[in-house]
C-alpha cells in the first residue's frame, strides 16, 4: 500500500508537510503548524533535528510554540476513534488517551459524531504510517536498548498524533472550502454572463456623462441617463441598505421623518486612495473624511425644509469616493408613509408619492426595499414600482431583515414566484443585532459587524438559501451590472438628443455673439486693463493745478464763512441790530488810522483760518476728490454693470490713500506752522489778493441777489415786502401773526430779510474794497477780505506742494498694483465667474458658451463609449481575472 504522506517514515511526513505549507495560505499554514504534536517531535530527536534543518525559517521557538496545552482535549478527542479501530496493537496509546478523554469528556462527546465519517480510512492511514515509520529496523517493538514498552508508547503517541493531524487537516480544508463557497456564491449568478468586463468598467464614464447632463440642464427631463432610485417605507431598512453598500453610516437618523429632500448619491471607486471622502458640490464642500460630519450636514439640510412643507423637490448632491465601493449613481427618496402624524401636513403622503413618482419614471432603475417580516402584499415600495413599472422590467426587489423570519419563509420570498420581477430579488441583512445599548457599534465598525453577522447567518442557513440571491456583495454586483446595462441602452437615444441640443445652442451662439469666445477670466482681465488705462489718463490730467483749484475753492469758502461770522452777521438780536452793524462797517470804511478794535478782530480771524486744521482738511479734500473721480472713471467702463467690482475698486483706492493719509496730513500741518504766528505780505501778493477778494464778494453778492429774486417770484414781491416790513417793525415782540401772516410766510419773510441785509453789507464791502484805502497793504485792518485771501493763498501753495509729492505720486504708483491684487490674484474662479455674470449680457454670453462646451464634451464621451461598444472584442477568463484584481472595488 502506498504511504499516506508520499514518503517513507516520519521524515517523509515532515517533508511532505513542508511542501504543503509552502503552497498553503498563511492562515492555513499557521493553523496546521499549531496542530503539530509537540510530544511527537520532542520524543524523536532525529525528527526534530531534520525538521529544523528543512524549515529553519518556520521554526522559531521564541515566537511560536509547537503545541498549545489548551488544545490537548481537542486533539485527543479527534484521535480517539483511530486507536479504537487499530485494536490491540495500539493498547498503550489507548490507556493514555483514556486519561485525556476523561479530562475533556464534554468536548470529545461532540467530536465522536464527526469522527464517524473518518471510519476505516483513518485505520488504514494509521497502519501505513506505522509500517512506514519503521523505527528499530523493522521491529515495531524494538526501540534500541531498554524500555521497549516505552518505545511502543511513544510510537502509539506518534500514531495518534499523525491520525489527528490527518483528520484536522482534512477538516480544516473542508471548512475553508465551505467558506470559499459561501463567500463566492454570488459568482454563480455571473458564470453564464458574457458581458465584457471592459464594458462594465465604463460605468464611471457614464456616471460622469450623467453628471454633465445634469449640469447642462437640471430642469430638463430629456437630457439624462438612468440612476438607481431607492424607495421603501420608513421602517423597511432603506437607509441601512445604502449604508451597507457604502460601508459607512452617513444618512440622517431621527425619530421623526428626517429625509425631506432627495439625496442624489454618486459613488466613485478610487483604487489608488486610502481614505474615504465625501463631497457636497452644491455647497462647495470637498474631501470630508468625517462621516459623522457628513451625517450632520445631511440632517441640517433636510431639517432646513419647513415643517409646514415637510418635503422639498430640491435634491441634495453627495459624492462619496472610496477604494471599497462600486461606481454607482443612486437616489435616496423620502420613505413612504401610511398616514400623516398629527404634527405633519395633511398632504404629506400625497407629496411623497408625487416626488417619488417623478424619480420612478423610465429609464431609472427602481430598487424596491421591503422588509422580510412584512407581507409583500403590503409593501409600499412594490406597489409604487408596480404603477411605474407594470411589467417589472426595471425593478429590483431587496428583502431586508432576513434574520427576523424563518429561513424557509425568506427563501419563498426570494424565489421570485409570488410577486415576480424580471430582475428578481436579493436578500440582505443590513444590521447586526445588538445585545445592549453599550454594545452598539458606529461608523465603519457597524459595517464590519453587519458583514460578519450576515456572513455567519447565511453560512448557518446555506442549505435554505441555495439558488437564491443573498448578501450585500451580490446586491452590489447586481446593481452595477444593471446600471451599466441600462445606461448603455440609453446612450444612443441620449446621444441624438444631445446632438440636437448642441445644434440649437451652436446656432444661438453664432447669431447672438458671432462665435466670439469669452471666459470670465478674460472678461475680467479686459476690464481691468481698460480701467488701468483710464487711470493713467487721469494721472496725466490731475496734477498740481487741479490740487490747487480744489483746495483754494474750499479755503475761499472758509474765508467767506469767517468774514460773515466776524464782520457781517449780527451777534444776536439784543446786542446789535443789522442797522448798527451797517453803521459800524461804514465807519470802518471811512477811518484813516489803525483802530485797536479792528486790528484785534483781524488777528483773531486770521488765527482761526491758520488753525483750522489745514493738513487734515486738504488731505481729506484731495482723497475725496480722487475717490470721486475713480468712481466716474469706473462708470465710464463696462464695470458700471458690476456692483461688486465697483465696490472692490473703491475699496482699493481708499486702501491706498489711507496708507498715506496720516503722514501727508502731518507733513502739510508742519509746513504751514510758520503762518500761525506771522504772515509777511508783499505788494504783489496784496494786489492779486485784492482782485481775488473783489471777485469773491461779487460772486457772493450775485448768489444773494439771485436767491432773493427767486423768493420774490415764489411768494410775490409785494407780499414779501409786506412781511419784511412787518418783521422790521415788530422786532422783539411776541405777537407775530396779528396781521394774519402764517408761520410759513413769516419764515419766508425772515429769509428775505436776511438776504436783503446781506446784500446791503456786501455792497458796502465791495465799495470799500474798490476804494483807495484797500490798495495798500498798510490798511489791512480796513480790508480783512484782502488780508485773509493773502493768508489763504500762502496756505494753499504750501499744502499743494506736499500733497502732490506725498499723496498723489504714491497713489498713482500703487493703485494699479492694488487693482491687480484684488481683481486678478486674490479672486478665485467662482468669484471671477460671479463677477462676470453680474452683467446680464455677459452672463448670457458665458452661459451659452459653457452650455455649448459641455454639450460637446458630453457628446464626445458618449460617442467614445458607443464606438468602443461597436468595436469591442471578448475577453478571456484570464483577462477578466486580471481586470478584477486591478483596482476594482472589493
Amino acid at each position: 500500500m502506498k504511504p499516506l504522506f508520499g514518503g517513507n517514515g516520519a521524515l517523509g511526513i515532515i517533508r511532505n508537510h513542508t511542501k504543503t505549507w509552502k503552497m498553503t495560505p498563511f492562515f492555513m499554514l499557521k493553523q496546521n503548524y499549531s496542530n503539530l504534536n509537540k510530544r511527537f517531535l520532542s520524543n524523536s530527536p532525529l525528527l526534530m533535528s531534520n525538521y529544523i534543518k528543512l524549515n529553519p525559517t518556520l521554526y522559531k521557538p521564541s515566537l511560536n510554540r509547537f503545541f498549545s496545552f489548551s488544545a490537548i482535549p481537542k486533539i485527543l478527542g479527534k484521535t480517539i476513534k483511530g486507536p479504537a479501530y487499530l485494536g490491540g496493537s495500539l493498547a498503550a496509546a489507548g490507556s493514555y488517551v483514556a486519561y485525556k478523554v476523561e479530562e475533556a469528556s464534554n468536548y470529545t462527546t461532540d467530536r465522536l459524531n464527526q469522527m464517524k465519517e473518518f471510519g476505516e480510512g483513518a485505520m488504514d492511514k494509521a497502519s501505513e504510517f506505522w509500517n512506514g515509520l519503521n523505527l528499530g529496523g523493522g521491529s515495531t517493538g524494538a526501540s534500541g536498548g531498554d524500555g521497549g514498552g516505552g518505545g511502543n508508547g511513544d510510537s502509539a503517541t506518534a500514531v495518534g498524533t499523525a491520525a489527528a493531524i490527518a483528520y484536522s487537516q482534512d477538516e480544516d480544508q473542508e471548512e475553508e472550502e465551505e467558506k470559499e463557497k459561501l463567500i463566492d456564491q454570488d459568482d454563480e449568478e455571473l458564470e453564464d454572463d458574457t458581458t465584457d468586463d471592459e464594458i462594465l468598467s465604463l460605468t464611471r464614464q457614464m456616471i460622469e456623462i450623467r453628471t454633465l447632463l445634469q449640469e447642462i440642464d437640471r430642469s430638463s427631463d430629456n437630457l439624462k441617463l438612468p440612476s438607481i432610485v431607492v424607495i421603501g417605507s420608513q421602517s423597511s431598512g432603506k437607509s441601512s441598505v445604502l449604508e451597507s453598500i457604502v460601508g459607512q453610516e452617513f444618512l440622517p437618523k431621527g425619530s421623526n421623518m428626517v429625509t425631506r429632500r432627495p439625496i442624489e448619491l454618486t459613488l466613485v471607486n478610487t483604487p489608488n486612495t486610502a481614505a474615504e471622502t465625501a463631497d457636497f458640490p452644491a455647497l462647495k464642500m470637498f474631501n470630508l473624511t468625517d462621516f459623522q460630519e457628513v451625517q450632520k450636514i445631511l440632517f441640517d439640510l433636510n431639517m432646513a425644509v419647513p415643517s409646514t412643507e415637510a418635503i422639498s423637490n430640491d435634491p441634495i448632491q453627495l459624492t462619496i469616493r472610496s477604494p471599497t465601493i462600486p461606481d454607482l449613481s443612486l437616489v435616496d427618496l423620502p420613505g413612504y408613509i401610511q398616514i400623516e402624524a398629527a404634527d405633519q401636513p395633511t398632504l404629506l403622503k400625497s407629496k411623497i408619492k408625487e416626488l417619488c413618482d417623478k424619480y420612478l419614471e423610465s429609464p431609472n432603475v427602481i430598487l424596491a426595499i421591503s422588509s422580510a417580516d412584512v407581507d409583500l402584499a403590503n409593501s409600499s415600495a412594490l406597489r409604487a414600482s408596480k404603477l411605474a413599472d407594470p411589467k417589472g422590467e426595471r425593478t429590483i426587489g431587496v428583502i431586508t431583515k432576513l434574520d427576523l423570519v424563518e429561513p424557509q419563509v425568506a427563501r419563498d420570498i426570494l424565489l421570485n414566484k409570488k410577486y415576480p420581477l424580471k430582475m428578481g430579488y436579493v436578500g440582505v441583512i443590513t444590521k447586526a443585532p445588538t445585545k445592549s445599548l453599550f454594545s452598539q457599534k458606529k461608523g465603519h465598525d457597524a459595517f464590519i459587524a453587519q458583514q460578519n453577522f450576515e456572513y455567519q447567518f447565511l453560512k448557518d442557513n446555506k442549505e435554505n438559501f441555495q439558488n437564491c440571491n443573498v448578501s450585500t456583495k451580490i446586491l452590489k454586483k447586481k446593481l452595477i451590472k444593471v446600471l451599466e446595462r441600462t445606461m448603455s441602452l440609453s446612450l444612443t437615444p441620449t446621444a441624438a438628443l444631445v446632438q440636437q441640443e448642441l445644434d440649437d445652442t451652436s446656432y444661438k451662439f453664432k447669431v447672438e455673439f458671432n462665435d466670439r469666445q469669452l471666459t470670465p477670466k478674460t472678461y475680467l482681465a479686459e476690464n481691468v486693463d481698460t480701467l488701468k488705462l483710464a487711470i493713467k489718463e487721469f494721472n496725466e490730467h490731475f496734477g498740481r493745478s487741479e490740487l490747487r483749484s480744489i483746495l483754494k475753492n474750499e479755503l475761499d469758502q472758509k474765508v467767506l464763512d469767517l468774514l460773515a461770522s466776524r464782520y457781517w452777521n449780527k451777534i444776536n438780536d439784543k446786542e446789535i441790530s443789522t442797522k448798527t452793524l451797517i453803521e459800524n462797517l461804514t465807519v470802518l470804511n471811512d477811518t484813516t488810522k489803525e483802530d485797536p478794535y479792528w486790528s484785534k478782530k483781524l488777528e483773531f480771524t486770521t488765527s482761526s483760518l491758520t488753525k483750522l486744521g489745514v493738513g487734515r482738511l486738504s488731505t481729506s479734500l484731495i482723497t475725496d476728490a480722487i475717490i470721486s473721480e475713480i468712481g466716474n472713471i469706473v462708470n465710464g467702463t463696462q464695470l458700471k454693470n458690476h456692483p461688486l467690482a465697483k465696490e472692490v475698486v473703491k475699496e482699493a483706492a481708499i486702501n491706498v490713500l489711507n496708507s498715506r493719509y496720516s503722514s501727508t496730513a502731518d507733513q502739510v500741518e508742519n509746513c504751514i506752522k510758520p503762518y500761525k504766528y506771522e504772515v509777511d505780505v508783499e505788494d504783489r501778493e496784496w494786489t492779486i489778493s485784492r482782485e481775488h477778494a473783489i471777485h469773491l464778494i461779487k460772486e457772493e453778492l450775485s448768489q444773494v441777489n439771485d436767491t432773493l429774486n427767486s423768493l420774490k417770484t415764489s411768494i410775490g414781491g409785494r407780499k414779501l415786502s409786506q412781511v419784511i416790513k412787518y418783521l422790521d417793525e415788530s422786532t422783539g415782540t411776541t405777537h407775530e401773526e396779528t396781521l394774519g401772516f402764517s408761520k410759513v410766510l413769516l419764515d419766508r419773510g425772515r429769509e428775505g430779510q436776511f438776504l436783503r441785509d446781506r446784500s446791503i453789507i456786501l455792497n458796502l464791502r465791495l465799495k470799500a474794497l474798490k476804494s483807495n484805502g484797500c490798495k495798500s497793504k498798510d490798511n489791512k485792518f480796513k480790508c480783512p477780505e484782502v488780508f485773509l485771501n493773502v493768508v489763504n493763498e500762502k496756505l494753499t501753495t504750501t499744502a499743494v506742494l506736499f500733497l502732490n509729492v506725498e499723496l498723489l505720486t504714491d497713489f498713482f504708483y500703487k493703485f494699479p498694483r492694488e487693482l491687480d491684487s484684488r481683481l486678478n490674484i486674490n479672486l478665485n474662479e467662482e468669484q471671477i465667474e460671479e463677477f462676470a455674470k453680474e452683467d446680464p449680457k455677459i452672463k448670457r454670453h458665458i452661459e451659452l458658451q459653457q452650455r455649448k462646451e459641455l454639450l460637446e464634451l458630453a457628446l464626445n464621451k458618449i460617442d467614445g463609449i458607443l464606438a468602443f461598444q461597436r468595436n469591442k472584442t471578448p475577453l478571456t477568463i484570464t483577462q477578466r481575472n486580471n481586470n478584477e484584481g486591478n483596482g476594482k472595488w472589493r
